[in-house]
């Protein structure tokens, strides 16, 4: 049996049913990162991201493993996974999958807080009219870039969403320990494109690298190390949607090898480098997409 959100889905949510598997890419707005996926069978391996991945199931049954559980989301069904929880996901019947998702950068939210920690949904799949409207406020226009009013106006009302979502009233995170990671956290931007090493950071924040790495943790809820090798690896993700060759992308973000590269990309997201050029592109992989030189910094 087919399951759609029909008449719920607001007005520029297209019904087009594809038979391949797809991602297709909106644009970008920073540190908010949105897409639709659509796909039938099993479409991601085990991984973990250091962003919120929250999403709205739109047809058919999604299907994914989180923290110890089988969990089911339906149509109009909202997902709301955690930044470094592991997850797989796919199409829980033969009729396939289609969602549109959101991967939130946690320093967003961190804003919206007035200091307290990260919100944490316990229950993955929520049934939230009100959620679901907010979510689809930035996913149903797809094809549109959101202005910066826009996104600040979202991601207040999401705080709100998952702080009542989080069921307990979240502690106050320490001013030093947050301003700390947020050094680290700017500085490991800036130097994304080369190995960062603990005794810059330690210079950065003026603490030592395990107290550095505690906090950092408790305020992004992932390392220095990931947040570091997620930010290579998002470039990747760049480099591979404008038609760049995997191998040459491969070394353009500072990974020793082809392998290595692979390795981690699949870690993060799920599927190798060359299974998402053939979702984004819909050629094979084995295939070059020859795009002319741009500016991917």
């Amino acid at each position: 049996m087919a399951h759609g959100l029909g008449g719920e889905a607001l007005e520029g949510l297209e019904r087009s049913c594809a038979a391949d598997d797809r991602i297709v890419s909106a644009p970008g707005a920073v540190g908010l990162e949105r897409i639709e996926a659509r796909f039938r069978g099993n479409a991601f391996d085990l991984h973990r991201h250091d962003t919120y991945a929250i999403g709205v199931t739109l047809d058919g049954v999604q299907r994914f493993h989180y923290r110890g559980a089988l969990r089911h989301s339906l149509p109009g069904q909202v997902i709301v996974l955690h930044p470094d929880e592991p997850h797989d996901g796919g199409a829980g019947t033969e009729d396939g999958l289609r969602y549109r998702i959101l991967y939130l950068e946690p320093s967003l939210l961190l804003d919206c807080l007035a200091g307290t920690a990260l919100p944490f949904v316990e229950d993955a799949v929520v049934s939230d009219p009100g959620l679901r409207g907010t979510l689809l406020s930035a996913l149903a226009p797809l094809d549109e870039e959101l202005d910066d009013l826009f996104v600040a106006d979202f991601i207040a009302q999401l705080a709100q969403h998952l702080k009542h979502h989080a069921g307990e009233p979240a502690k106050p995170m320490g001013r030093t320990a947050r301003h700390a990671a947020a050094l680290a956290r700017d500085y490991i931007e800036e130097n994304a494109g080369r190995p960062v090493r603990s005794d810059e950071l330690e210079a950065v924040t003026g603490l030592d690298r395990y107290t550095l790495s505690r906090h950092f943790r408790a305020t992004y809820s992932t390392s220095p190390h990931r947040f570091l090798l997620m930010r290579r690896l998002q470039r990747a993700r760049r480099m591979i949607e404008m038609g760049e060759p995997l191998a040459e992308t491969a070394v353009a973000v500072g990974f020793s090898d082809q392998s290595h590269f692979n390795r981690h990309f699949k870690k993060a997201f799920g599927l190798t480098p060359g299974r998402w050029a053939v979702l984004v592109h819909g050629v094979s992989a084995t295939r070059s997409v020859v795009a002319q030189p741009r500016d991917i910094r």
